[in-house]
């Protein structure tokens, strides 16, 4: 084979690679829009109800011994309940609620520049050799910010990254893995936690009616994954993506100016009122008879009212801030930022809606229920247990990851079948709920399906005007790889320590008979 076969052959084994995410594209952007998806799936329910139980299809409790039916929602009763409780449904929903709530502090805070201002002052005010630890650092507690992540600290990582002579790609793709593929993980709690802990929940309660998952369910856990996750980075982009990339010809960049004077003033403020606020906290939750502790002097009060407290702990260090950088004048301001944000969430109260019709219809028809119970049984049989099968639970979840975006969509659907099936088991839904985390998040950055994928394009052409999707991926691949391989590494030293995941979250679910 001559030299120029050989750069030919080369060539399209290179290309392989782009030609089949290209293609998973395609089919990707075929799926219907994901409202219309969980119509179907409420469509889908309605109907195998009506099957399941006309073919007298039933499971028996494995804890009380009752025969669980089939239950036909299409029916005279069922059809009933599906036109006189569609609103019930609707307002019932637990996540929709807790993320409205928690989205009023958050979009203050975001609207008003703080999120913008602290990314840029945690990430430039650091040394150039802790400049990809302080980005994938930023980038995974980005989250916190809902997109504030994918609009700012991407392109200010290929900046800043430029301005000290490395390649502007490299610091993209680190700030990338970090907001992106480390989405779960966290040092604070963020409105991922009570949109999953509320989903988690309801599908704890089709198998134990009065199962409560608390936000912080997987606090601990997704606390420790954040500093592994640094580490990982760090390594990939050393030791991988840096040296691939090779040196930047294209010159120089200079690099962003420092914080303007009203920014700064608006840390400061916003500073002041953050430490105001855990000085008000420790007076509420650490006396013996503290407010925020029951009557036994356990912090349930603080835990269940964490929602509130998550929206006002963002709303008064966003109104501070916004009052000294002037980004807020008056109460107008602040009513406009909560209305822009409210109006952005939209497209998640009509997801919702369709959601919650779902989630009520598998509750009704005891789908969920038998299916749990017939898997487990199933898997039981196989003699699959114990860890290795909460770990294949995690690749499954990112396979579907790759094909539906949305955490809050996927878990909807999964989280009625596999939490029960897994507390049948014997394993916590804050176990399950963790897991899918996990499995969620990796794949975020080697998806086309990602809605900020074009966004992330489009800011590396600025430096690489050729690039295009495949190039981006294969920058991602060894992230995502390296995180998944690490991250359910840990997570199996983690079961194997019988750690909490988070506050009162243990690992074990015990059944008790009714």
């Amino acid at each position: 084979m001559s030299g120029e076969e050989k750069k030919e052959t080369a060539s399209k084994r290179r290309a392989f690679f782009p030609r089949v995410l290209d293609r998973v594209e395609r089919w990707g952007n075929q799926l219907p829009h994901p409202f219309t998806l969980f119509l179907l799936f409420s469509l889908g329910a309605l109907i195998l109800s009506a099957v399941a139980s006309l073919l007298g299809i039933y499971a028996v409790h494995p804890v009380t011994g009752k025969e669980i039916p089939a239950v036909n929602l299409l029916d005279r009763q069922g059809i009933q309940n599906i036109i006189a409780k569609a609103v019930s449904n609707f307002t019932g929903f637990a996540p929709l609620g807790t993320v409205l709530v928690a989205m009023i502090g958050v979009g203050v805070a975001e609207k008003s520049g703080l999120f913008a201002a602290g990314l840029k002052a945690l990430v430039a005010g650091v040394p150039a050799w802790l400049m990809t630890a302080a980005l994938i650092f930023a980038g995974v507690n980005a989250s916190i910010a809902v997109d504030a992540g994918y609009v700012v600290l991407i392109p200010l990582g290929a900046v800043l990254f430029a301005g000290i002579g490395r390649h502007p790609l490299a610091g993209l793709a680190a700030a990338f893995a970090g907001v992106s593929g480390g989405f779960s993980a966290n040092i604070f709690l963020t409105a991922l936690d009570p949109l999953l802990a509320g989903l988690t929940q309801e599908a704890a309660r089709l198998y134990d009616p009065k199962y409560t998952v608390p936000v912080t369910a997987n606090y601990y856990f997704m606390l420790a994954s954040t500093f592994l996750l640094v580490i990982v980075g760090v390594w990939v982009s050393a030791r991988i993506i840096e040296p691939r990339l090779g040196s930047y010809r294209a010159g120089g960049e200079k690099i962003l100016d420092t914080l303007r004077a009203e920014e700064k003033r608006g840390l400061a403020a916003a500073g002041i009122t953050v430490a105001l606020e855990i000085l008000l906290a420790l007076f509420l939750t650490l006396p013996a008879n503290a407010p925020l502790r029951n009557s036994q002097g356990a912090l349930d009060p603080f835990f269940q009212g964490m929602v509130t407290l998550m929206a006002i702990g963002f709303f008064l260090p966003g109104l501070a801030y916004g009052l000294a950088a002037g980004t807020i004048r008056s109460d107008r301001d602040v009513g406009g930022m909560i209305e822009e944000t409210m109006s952005a969430m939209g497209s998640y109260i009509a997801l919702a809606f369709a959601a919650s019709q779902f989630v009520a219809y598998f509750a009704w028809s005891n789908l969920g229920l038998i299916l749990a119970i017939t898997g487990a049984a199933l898997l039981k049989a196989t003699g699959l247990t114990g860890i290795p099968v909460i770990v294949l639970f995690i690749p499954l979840c990112s396979l579907i990851d790759l094909f539906l975006a949305s955490a809050s969509a996927k878990w909807a659907v999964m989280g009625p079948v596999f939490v029960p099936m897994f507390m049948i088991m014997g394993y916590s839904p804050e176990l399950t709920q963790a897991a899918y985390r996990i499995g969620d998040s990796f794949t975020n950055i080697i998806t086309p399906l990602m809605p900020y994928m074009p966004l992330v394009i489009t800011y590396a052409q600025k430096y690489e005007p050729k690039i295009g999707l495949g190039t981006i991926l294969a920058m991602m691949l060894p992230y995502s790889v390296a995180f998944a391989v690490s991250w359910i590494l840990f997570f199996i030293l983690w079961l194997l320590l019988g750690l909490p995941l988070g506050p009162g979250a243990v690992l074990t679910y015990s059944p008790v008979p009714a």
